[in-house]
């Protein structure tokens, strides 16, 4: 072979090598930032892995809210109009959390099914409804 063409096949390939290597890492580093959504019902038949990050909302159940009263923690329940998720967080909600307002927590499920959540987000006015939500609760509605 001759070495020029043999020196252009090195570099070609080393140029592949590297990226596949890039583009393997950015697609590692991506499947570890996925948060996906699940509804209360999706939780309660067991399609929502326990451990790993994740967002569950629905509408906040009336007169669910749990406050603690020497502390920051509170469990709320959320549904879909179909099943309930039972949610904790340690924290302060959002000004806009009420009982019978649409929110989306993210958090991880625990043994029990229960959402440890890291972050709870409240709708921001009376018209919107996060689209996770939205989706869950006219497909629960349909069922």
């Amino acid at each position: 072979m001759h070495p020029v063409r043999k020196k252009r096949i090195v570099t070609i390939s080393v140029i592949l090598v590297v990226l596949a290597t890039a583009i393997g890492l950015v697609m590692y580093a991506l499947s570890q930032n996925i948060n996906l959504f699940y509804s209360p019902t999706q939780v309660e038949t067991g399609e929502a892995p326990q451990g790993v990050t994740l967002r569950a909302g629905g509408m906040v159940v009336e007169n669910s809210v749990e406050r603690a009263s020497d502390n920051l923690n509170v469990a709320f329940l959320v549904t879909d109009y179909k099943h309930s998720l039972r949610i904790e967080y340690k924290g302060i909600l959002p000004d806009l959390f009420r009982e019978g307002q649409g929110i989306v927590a993210q958090g991880k499920l625990d043994e029990r099914g229960v959402l440890i959540a890291s972050e709870v987000l409240a709708k921001h006015d009376e018209e919107y409804m996060p689209p996770e939500v939205s989706a869950a609760l006219e497909q629960s509605k349909a069922q």
